[in-house]
């Protein structure tokens, strides 16, 4: 699998598996476990996950999966990359170790590789970023990064870090039918060796049942989800960490990291869901 390369030399796959509504119910909490430990079978490394979902729920199903999968053998520590973010109003300077470490436990891993701000809030951005570079320093979180942030939050925070160790990564909602990042956002990370982490590449499943998508997939032998999720990381300094459960779809989305699409196929693309032409508000979900 084709990946990015980080900062410090860390390469990332552009392709992971994300966690969101994981940890929600105790009832679904051995299938969830189930699911990451096939994900980590099948060769999925980079994991994201956020103390927000399921109010730590799914940091504790990933945890159980990674516990189990390192005990019988199936991956090392260093092969994964795994990623959660700290609540807005958790990042102080106080605030934001203490949430790490809650995290870490919850993980039941000694650090985590990449730790990020989930969206902007109150605490002033210099703030945190002093906090999340005390962690890298103690060897409790190998990068920090952010999410939820546009161009002019980007241009905010590096004015606000001045010198010093550099953001990592900024996950946004970025897919198909949601192309805004890749009017000035996009373009500005790259600009800084700075990867774009989609979440929702697939829009939550949406995209699969597209129809004009799946005639396209279809003469391409993929089903309309993959052609989808191809297309995302298609992008230069773009990873994507769909989040998928059933075992189906865990092997079609690795599947679509090997998809190569040619230029017909991205001019096609860009008819049925055109690339923005003027600046617009981040999207959320």
């Amino acid at each position: 699998m084709r990946s990015l390369r980080l900062s410090n030399a860390r390469d990332i796959p552009v392709l992971g598996l994300g966690t969101w509504r994981m940890g929600e119910s105790a009832n679904r909490r051995a299938a969830e476990v189930a699911a990451v430990r096939e994900a980590i079978a099948m060769g999925y490394r980079l994991i994201d996950t956020a103390e927000m979902y399921g109010e730590g729920g799914a940091e504790t199903v990933l945890g159980q999966a990674l516990a189990e999968a390192l005990r019988a053998g199936d991956v090392r520590r260093d092969e994964l990359f795994i990623v959660s973010k700290v609540y807005p109003h958790n990042a102080s300077r106080r605030g934001t170790p203490e949430a790490c470490e809650r995290s870490l436990k919850r993980l039941g891993l000694d650090a985590i590789d990449l730790y990020l701000l989930h969206w902007r809030g109150s605490h002033p951005l210099r703030e945190t970023a002093d906090a999340m570079q005390a962690l890298v320093a103690k060897g409790r979180i190998g990068h920090w990064g952010v999410s939820n942030f546009d161009t002019d939050d980007m241009e905010e925070l590096a004015q606000a870090v001045g010198p010093g160790p550099d953001c990592a990564a900024n996950q946004v909602y970025l897919s198909l039918a949601e192309r805004g990042p890749e009017f000035s956002l996009l373009p500005w990370l790259r600009e800084h060796g700075m990867p774009l982490m989609a979440y929702s590449p697939i829009d939550q499943g949406a995209l699969a049942s597209d129809k004009a998508l799946g005639a396209l997939a279809a003469r391409l032998g993929v089903t309309a989800a993959q052609l989808a999720l191809a297309a995302v990381i298609a992008r230069p300094g773009v990873v994507a960490i769909p989040k998928a459960v059933r075992s189906v779809h865990l092997h079609e989305n690795l599947a679509a990291a090997q998809l190569e699409l040619d230029a017909a196929t991205l001019a096609e693309l860009d008819r049925l869901h055109p690339p923005p032409r003027r600046k617009a508000p981040l999207a959320l979900i």
